[in-house]
């Protein structure tokens, strides 16, 4: 999101979202080279793909979890080719952005790669991206940009496609006709750790009435998080990538959504071991680039945009979150647990902020809270209170975690699995 930040923060960034290509880029009429980012010229991107499903992204639907883009004969474009609500600080305010975001496609059989062709007019100082994601039983994958293919660590039955444009302030924008994508099965790789939980510095986001980077106007007393990579950005109005932030006392926690990018960078996906994180290969598993800067020169001391690292910021909070969901007075250590990394059932808090009660009734001690849309583990329930909610009547409790309980009639669903009773 384009911000200038409260407290100690520095403006953190609306995403500039990446491809998922896997193809050679082919620029029409010149032989294939090696695949990368379009940034310029009429192009298509072709995948050398053995046999699988193919089939083409919807891009014909604009609707409220699309950003700034617009469907015309020719195809998808920018709707405003000029920036919009970022901080004049900002080293993208030159930078117009939006995202169309595709249905998600039934694959007729399991996948574990998925390979794209794009075909896009793209010129000079604009580009054409996109990323897909996989659903398989735990919830979905991070976003990922695969120009060689992106390979999934488990089968997936669903995959999903965003495509983004981006332009110079005033540019031409770059027109893409089509997205086709082949998905078929390869050897998966290692799954992940999963559950992974790392304590960074946080620090306030503010910034009512501003956009988030999936489009979000920012409300008063908001629920959700900034992490510095669009790879675990959710969608507007979903919880696909949640976190479970706590202090460091554990005394307070708050599960929500991840719904911007930032502080600092945009491509620190800092939860992911080097052979996946995007950049800072160099850096241990779980810390943050603007942390290494900050406290011990890294990179000069800077992010990737060049900026002295003021603070070591790996997470940024909503106010909600911040005051009343950790009841923080000022930025702070905590510990996050990054929830798409772990497996097991989920459970979708359909009505929020709710709390999170140390036992099985509304007489025990509050918690926390679970922001609406959050994505929850549910370890196993017991029963309790009687609880009458926007979704049932029920004496239904699900336990998150050691002491933290919600009750069920605010769940609107649960996948994954089946929650055994505790």
């Amino acid at each position: 999101m384009r911000r200038h930040h409260c407290l100690i923060r520095p403006p953190t960034l609306a995403a500039i979202l990446a491809l998922a290509l896997t193809a050679a880029l082919v620029p029409v009429g010149s032989a294939a080279r090696t695949a990368a980012p379009a940034t310029a010229g009429s192009l298509t991107l072709t995948a050398a793909a053995p046999a699988g499903e193919r089939w083409s992204a919807d891009l014909s639907v604009v609707d409220r979890d699309d950003v700034n883009v617009r469907r015309t004969a020719a195809g998808v474009r920018l709707r405003e080719a000029r920036p919009g609500g970022r901080s004049p600080r900002s080293p993208h305010s030159a930078l117009a952005e939006g995202m169309l975001l595709s249905a998600p496609r039934t694959l007729a059989r399991p996948a574990t790669r998925v390979r794209a062709e794009i075909d896009a007019d793209v010129p000079a100082g604009a580009s054409a991206e996109a990323q897909v994601r996989g659903w398989r039983l735990s919830g979905w994958t991070e976003w990922r940009a695969a120009t060689a293919g992106v390979t999934f660590d488990r089968p997936v039955s669903r995959v999903q496609t965003r495509v983004v444009l981006t332009a110079r302030a005033g540019g031409a924008t770059a027109t893409v006709r089509g997205v086709q994508l082949t998905a078929d099965a390869t050897a998966a790789v290692s799954a992940a750790t999963p559950g992974l939980t790392y304590r960074v510095y946080a620090t306030r986001i503010g910034l009512v009435g501003e956009l988030t980077a999936n489009g979000r106007t920012v409300q008063p007393r908001d629920h959700f998080v900034a992490l510095p990579s669009r790879r675990g950005l959710s969608p507007l109005n979903t919880g696909d990538y949640t976190v479970r932030v706590c202090t460091t006392t554990g005394a307070r926690c708050e599960y929500a959504p991840v719904w911007d990018v930032g502080p600092w960078n945009t491509r620190d996906d800092y939860w992911n071991p080097s052979a996946v994180r995007e950049n800072w290969k160099n850096l241990p598993q779980g810390r943050p680039e603007a942390q290494a800067a900050y406290q011990s020169g890294y990179n000069g001391g800077r992010d990737q945009f060049g900026r002295t690292v003021l603070n070591p910021a790996g997470i940024d909070l909503a106010d909600g979150t911040f005051w009343d969901g950790l009841q923080l007075t000022t930025n702070a250590w905590v510990d996050v647990a990054y929830l798409w990394t772990g497996g097991g059932p989920r459970a979708v808090v359909g009505d929020g902020p709710l709390n999170i009660r140390s036992g099985p009734g509304t007489s025990y001690a509050i918690r926390g809270l679970a922001a609406r849309f959050a994505n929850v583990p549910v370890q196993c329930y017991v029963t309790g209170q009687s609880v009458a909610g926007p979704y049932r009547t029920t004496t239904r409790w699900n336990r998150l975690a050691a002491g933290q309980y919600v009750s069920h009639a605010y769940v609107s669903t649960v996948y994954g699995g089946t929650v055994p009773v505790c």
